[in-house]
């Protein structure tokens, strides 16, 4: 059982020992601390907290729990119950709220469960603001109010109806091309929030033929929620045996977009960014961002529109730093996530749906023809165990030195660029771990560069 503190909220396994498991003392003890950081924040004024949560089984338990902590400390809660995560990062906005808590632990098993924390722009806290909150959960330095005080709950359930219309008025969203081409799509929502969400959004964007699979939001996954190749062989097999055009698959708080051609294959998570943005490219040429782990095709269809890509360090708040201070058009993460400033800073597979589906109407051909216009990379993932006591970060400064001629990026351990290739180095901050991500033009390519680091590190360890 497993209990991780990091600077955007807390996660963890339901049931077990406070302080080593999520259980519902470190859910008050993290929630306290979240509520007393946004109320020194504002300098003890009132505040207001939307509260959203996927279909997690544990979810109703942790609602009740951090909306009667947010209470006790004088804060009102705005509860919009079942929500996707960029449906509740757009309810904080619209509501003018001073933060939220999204319940969900994203593409973890069903036993894990998360508290996620938004700012008043209904985007993740950074390091600051979440060092500050994990030391008021470690010191405890709560204040709840008297009775007089308690904040109150109020419930809005038209959170989905608003992030869908305002996907609808974005210009470059064409729910007739869509209508018109008359797509089939199939979906698997693993049993969570998606099983509700995306069928509303395809109806309203004008695809009439939808097979939906795994759309009862249950909490009950039905395979493992991470949208990777090896775990949706059943809609891969539904896309082809129906002949549909295309399908989606989303985790389970629906800020992830996979996609699957009409033939059963992979378009490639990598890729579902990929496409998106060369749709923005061609109409609105700008800048891009994706972190530092994800695929070179993004770099090379931004220059092919004159733009400039920004690789920035992993996680959602540093990919949305970057894209602020580049003014990118459009940016994300090479996991299918998808984050398109005209709408709000987050990834959002509800826009890359739309997005997605109108550049596909547009070019009048199929997924996989689609995906064969793109540079194809491929990106081998790999980890090497070190002795305890070894020194991490000596080890990354000895590979940057020996690559010292190579372009090399270092916001976020090391990153060094060849031609047609690049492995990216990244300690673990809770194990003696090196991850090494490669790419290049084929597996063998990129397991035979990662292999090469590999042995640097082990003769250097």
């Amino acid at each position: 059982m497993t209990l991780i503190k990091s600077i955007s909220g807390i996660r963890g396994t339901i049931g077990g020992k406070p302080g080593d498991n999520l259980t519902p003392l470190d859910i008050v003890k993290f929630s306290a601390a979240f509520g007393t950081w946004l109320i020194q924040q504002n300098k003890q004024a009132k505040c207001t907290v939307v509260v959203g949560r996927d279909a997690r089984i544990s979810g109703p338990m942790m609602d009740h729990i951090i909306c009667g902590t947010l209470v006790s400390l004088g804060i009102d809660v705005i509860n919009i119950g079942l929500a996707a995560t960029p449906t509740v990062e757009i309810a904080v906005t619209e509501t003018k709220s001073n933060g939220g808590i999204i319940i969900t632990a994203s593409h973890n098993p069903k036993q894990w469960n998360a508290l996620k924390l938004l700012n008043e722009k209904g985007e993740f806290i950074n390091d600051t603001q979440g060092r500050l909150v994990l030391q008021l959960a470690e010191t405890e330095q709560f204040n709840f109010v008297d009775v007089d005080k308690l904040g109150k709950v109020s419930y809005r359930h038209d959170f989905n109806d608003i992030h869908i219309q305002k996907i609808l008025e974005l210009p470059l969203v064409d729910k007739d091309a869509i209508a018109k081409a008359g797509f089939k799509v199939a979906i698997d929502c693993v049993n969570s929030v998606g099983g509700v969400v995306l069928p509303q959004l395809l109806k309203a964007l004008g695809v009439t033929e939808v097979l939906p699979l795994y759309c009862n939001p249950d909490g009950q996954f039905p395979h493992n929620p991470e949208p990777l190749p090896e775990h949706l062989t059943e809609i891969s097999a539904l896309v082809k045996d129906k002949k549909a055009n295309l399908g989606f698959v989303v985790d389970p708080d629906v800020d992830r977009l996979a996609i699957i051609n009409e033939d059963g294959s992979m378009f490639g998570e990598e890729y579902s960014l990929v496409a998106v943005s060369e749709y923005i490219l061609s109409k609105t040429p700008g800048n891009t961002v994706s972190n530092l782990s994800s695929t070179q095709a993004l770099k090379d269809v931004t220059v092919k529109f004159g733009g400039t890509y920004t690789a920035s360090a992993v996680g959602e708040v540093n990919v949305v730093t970057a894209m602020k201070q580049t003014n990118a058009v459009i940016g994300g993460e090479g996991n299918g996530g998808v984050i398109y400033p005209e709408l709000h800073y987050g990834r959002d597979a509800l826009v890359g749906i739309a997005l997605f589906l109108t550049y596909l109407a547009y070019k009048k051909m199929s997924c996989s023809q689609l995906r064969s216009t793109y540079p194809s990379y491929v990106i081998s993932k790999n980890k090497i165990e070190l002795k305890p006591g070894i020194d991490v970060d000596a080890i990354l400064a000895n590979i940057k030195d020996k690559y010292k001629s190579k372009p090399i990026i270092d916001v976020d351990g090391v990153r060094i660029n060849f031609e047609n290739q690049w492995v990216h180095l990244r300690k673990s901050n809770t194990e003696p771990i090196i991850r090494i991500y490669a790419e290049s033009k084929t597996m063998d390519d990129a397991n035979n560069l990662a292999q090469s680091i590999m042995n640097d590190i082990k003769a250097m360890s």
